[in-house]
């Protein structure tokens, strides 16, 4: 029995990932105050450290419309952490890439999220934190399948 079960705190998973999502989210929010970020820059140019993305694929990722997303890349082009490029054989999609000073916001973000999350997980032995990884990416793989499939996209393969 831990600490927390011993005060009579004992939760059930859904209500301990509610909290730990409250815990991670308040943890960007500070980092991304720090490096004069809103959070959703932040989550912008760490999904653009990746590569570039097309404005359809990116709202999809953001579950915003394509107007809503227009916006935060616009904000984030004034600042000069992206920049938006013709796809080439398609007149209407652009692709948003990082430039150099937006991926030195990225990694030092990252960086530094990376640093702050690895503490938040510092109380628990080597062995629940290598359990919880494994559980997590268990939970994710799952999520992508499902998602995939409910998009119909065979993922052995491509699309239907």
């Amino acid at each position: 029995m831990d600490k927390s079960e011993q005060r009579g705190e004992r939760l059930d998973a859904a209500e301990g990932l509610i909290q730990i999502c409250r815990l991670v989210q308040g943890t960007y929010a500070r980092i991304s105050d720090r490096h004069d970020l809103t959070p959703v820059q932040a989550k912008l140019i760490c999904v653009l450290a990746f590569g570039p993305r097309g404005m359809a694929e990116l709202a999809q990722c953001f579950g915003v419309e394509k107007a809503t997303l227009t916006g935060l890349v616009d904000r984030a082009e004034q600042r000069g952490l992206v920049r938006r490029s013709a796809v080439p054989g398609d007149r209407r999609a652009l692709r948003v890439t990082l430039t150099d000073a937006g991926r030195r916001a990225a990694t030092a973000f990252h960086a530094e999220a990376t640093e702050a999350l690895n503490h938040l997980l510092a109380p628990l032995p080597s062995r629940d934190r290598e359990h919880l990884r494994r559980s997590m990416a268990k939970i994710i793989t799952e999520r992508q399948v499902h998602l995939a499939t409910e998009a119909g996209v065979d993922l052995k393969g491509g699309s239907p």
